[in-house]
């Protein structure tokens, strides 16, 4: 068993950001991650092609911008050697391979109780502490839904999560599932290593380009939002044209708009686009069934593939061992208290990187977490930085 003043649960870039918050205000802090490294989601669980999908003055850390010779859209290697030198800079020491098993708050003793499973010493670890900073994040789990008939699919299935290049299925035919950046980023890499490349399209998506994105963020700085959407859009519709065409229709909302009222992003095209318009990517609606190897869509067309890769988004695992009144998490297990309110709790507990706004959404929950604890706390304002 052991005391301290503030349990960070998760080593990625939520959990890393808000312990080198509280360092600078010299609050005591433990970080306890389930894998044998940090920011593992990037390192463990994403594919080689991926790019930060924002500009790099909107993808960084508290207190360790990237350098003006960072490339503008750094690719996945760089960040991840980007969170290295963050955690070795600031001498971040998360303890890895504990996995938490429960977590409640005891109102006798007014702390949180923590028990994580050390897997390499296979004991139970017992951890009180004041506050409780929950940085497990939006994408814990992959999540595939529930498709008819996907037990007696005959090929292989995965989710995007566990997909790494196109080079392992030269010449099959694969269906991604999901036409988010990484539905649409994995479709391209496959079709370029010579597969047989499918998508299905479920929700209406807007397509933008990384410069269209990259200018809307800085006009946001100085114009209202719904300017920036209806430009951002019409700069759209001139580079891609109809998109309905081709089976993708534009939502009646804005992409910024969108981003800031539900989370969703807008689709950064990597090249697919150019692909689907020559049909060397097909395009299908829904999936009505699945029998062998054949789909069968929404518009009763059947197909036969090899391979299908779920882009379909991930799910928390929170609730399987936070235990919190009802009101905190939707049955999503995410906060319920909307943006800009949501990484504040009860009790001392907190949520870090659950904004939905990327690298940007969640240094600035950290740094709200820290003020917050450091005024709960008393701690002088002394900084270390």
């Amino acid at each position: 068993m052991e005391e301290v003043t503030v349990v960070i649960i998760g080593a990625g870039p939520s959990g890393l950001a808000t312990s080198v918050c509280l360092n600078n205000l010299s609050i005591p802090n433990v970080i306890l991650e389930r894998e044998d490294c940090h920011s593992s989601l990037w390192k463990k669980r994403s594919y080689d092609c991926l790019k930060l999908h924002l500009g790099k003055e909107f993808s960084f850390l508290p207190y360790m911008p990237h350098p003006s010779t960072t490339p503008t859209f750094m690719t996945k290697n760089s960040f991840i050697q980007y969170m290295d030198e963050y955690v070795s800079h600031f001498n971040l020491c998360p303890r890895y391979c504990r996995t938490v098993e429960s977590a409640f708050y005891d109102k006798a003793s007014g702390q949180w109780n923590v028990v994580a499973k050390n897997k390499v010493s296979n004991e139970d670890e017992v951890y009180l502490a004041m506050f409780l900073v929950v940085a497990t994040g939006e994408n814990s789990q992959g999540y595939i839904p529930e498709f008819p008939g996907l037990d007696s699919f005959r090929g292989s299935f995965i989710h995007s999560s566990q997909y790494k290049s196109g080079r392992e299925y030269v010449g099959k035919d694969v269906l991604v599932v999901g036409s988010g950046n990484s539905g649409m980023e994995i479709a391209f890499n496959l079709a370029y290593f010579g597969a047989k490349t499918s998508i299905v399209v479920q929700s209406p998506v807007h397509v933008l380009s990384r410069e269209m994105v990259y200018l809307g963020m800085n006009l946001l700085k100085f114009l209202p939002m719904f300017f920036v959407d209806n430009l951002v859009t019409m700069l759209s519709k001139l580079q891609y044209g109809d998109l309905s065409r081709y089976g993708i229709v534009r939502p009646k909302k804005g992409p910024f708009h969108l981003k800031q009222t539900t989370g969703r992003s807008p689709v950064l095209d990597v090249g697919t686009m150019d692909l689907i318009v020559n049909k060397d990517i097909k395009v299908f609606p829904r999936i009505s069934r699945i029998e062998g190897t054949n789909v069968t869509f929404e518009n009763d067309k059947v197909w036969k593939f090899d391979d299908i890769i779920f882009a379909t988004g991930f799910k928390t695992t929170i609730k399987d061992w936070l235990e919190v009144d009802g009101d905190l998490l939707n049955d999503n297990g995410m906060p319920k208290t909307p943006f800009p309110n949501q990484w504040k709790g009860k009790n001392g507990l907190y949520f870090a990187g659950f904004s939905s706004r990327g690298l940007a959404g969640v240094s600035m929950d950290a740094e709200n977490i820290a003020e917050d604890i450091n005024m709960a706390f008393g701690h002088n304002k002394k900084k270390w930085f």
